[in-house]
């Protein structure tokens, strides 16, 4: 089903589920920074978030789409700078080439299972084809698709992800408060073997060029329980709850969208610093670790292709980018907590049944 009711209702969604339940700050665990009012990529003005999720809890499917739109769905043939960085490259995301060569990319982001990422390439760029009719004449597209693998609980040789479902992940994309857990690209998803998924955060940060937002979604789907790290504290081993696998075997993909006007040189450099948010949570990054990261900034908008003749830019000083790569690691190390606080306990293929986290336990455990 498309998911796309997500109007806030009597919560602090920065701190709470529209449900109601406690994300890591409503928990209390003591995460730092300052958030934005949504604490979530869509705090960054314009990006907007749309999931198309399979999900029959006892069956045989977890899995779906996740939509990521930079810029307003008109608006996306023009370029948005970025930059990508490969921590362990067990993975996939499509386009990451010529975001290291040109600095840029076009169209909606898309993450969802192994298998079904060709085909989520495929139907974006039908969606952008039927909006753009120059594409296919005059220009061309390389939209970023990205995937982690979901075949533990969900039957991902079955390909059950369709076009239809990528178009309307596309087409749902909202502003707002954004789902988490068992949703979209991250239903079928595993956390330090607790049930993971879908997870976002952000941050405010000043340079000398005024405010800036920094906004993360992940697909987490990687590390081991002895390895979970909250807090700096190492909980994994005292948590309760059945393992699910002794080896690494997943992966994770985190976006980061940022207002801060930055080159795309500066925006790799961001890239990486997801490296750290991830592995303070224990995660060394393992060999069968897919972690890829992209990050992009809405600023510095150049219109829409083809390029022009000259490009300008206005970017931060290199001496104001810490403020910004600690929201970074922030960001990144709060949304993998929301995806697995998120998360709901998952019985899937084969009977086999990956818990969530037990938050009072996890509070416990760090508060204590």
């Amino acid at each position: 089903m498309a998911e796309r009711d997500r109007s806030p209702g009597n919560f602090d969604p920065a701190t709470h589920t529209p449900d109601g339940r406690p994300r890591a700050r409503g928990l209390e665990l003591p995460m730092p920074g300052v958030t934005g009012p949504l604490n979530a990529v869509t705090d960054v003005g314009g990006v907007t978030v749309g999931f198309t999720t399979l999900r029959n809890n006892g069956g045989t499917v977890h899995t779906g789409i996740t939509a990521i739109l930079p810029r307003a769905p008109g608006d996306l043939l023009h370029p948005v700078w970025a930059g990508v960085f490969s921590m362990n490259g067990n993975g996939e995301m499509t386009g990451a080439h010529w975001v290291r060569d040109a600095g840029w990319f076009t169209g909606p982001i898309t993450i969802t299972n192994t298998f079904s990422v060709g085909l989520a390439h495929h139907a974006t760029l039908k969606w952008m084809a039927k909006r753009f009719p120059a594409l296919g004449e005059a220009l061309w597209a390389l939209p970023v698709a990205a995937e982690t693998y979901d075949g533990y609980l969900s039957d991902i040789a079955g390909f059950h992800v369709s076009e239809e479902h990528v178009l309307a992940a596309i087409d749902g994309a909202l502003s707002g408060p954004v789902a988490e857990g068992c949703v979209g690209g991250g239903a079928g998803m595993i956390a330090y073997e607790f049930k993971g998924g879908t997870g976002t955060a952000s941050r405010r940060t000043a340079t000398r060029l005024g405010e800036h937002t920094v906004g993360v979604l992940v697909q987490a789907n990687h590390g081991i329980r002895p390895w979970l790290t909250v807090c700096g504290k190492p909980v994994g081993d005292a948590l309760p709850g059945r393992r699910c696998h002794n080896v690494e075997r997943g992966s994770i993909i985190v976006i980061i969208a940022t207002d801060a006007p930055l080159l795309p040189g500066q925006l790799e450099r961001l890239a990486r610093r997801a490296a750290i948010g991830i592995g303070r949570g224990g995660t060394p990054s393992g060999n069968s670790s897919g972690d890829i990261f992209l990050a992009f900034s809405t600023a510095n908008d150049p219109g829409p292709l083809p390029e022009p003749p000259a490009l300008s830019f206005t970017a931060v000083s290199n001496d104001d980018l810490d403020g910004l790569y600690l929201a970074v690691v922030e960001s990144v190390e709060e949304a993998v907590l929301n995806a697995m606080l998120g998360a709901e306990t998952t019985t899937g293929k084969h009977g086999r049944i990956v818990e969530a986290i037990d938050a009072e336990k996890l509070k416990a455990l760090v508060l204590g």
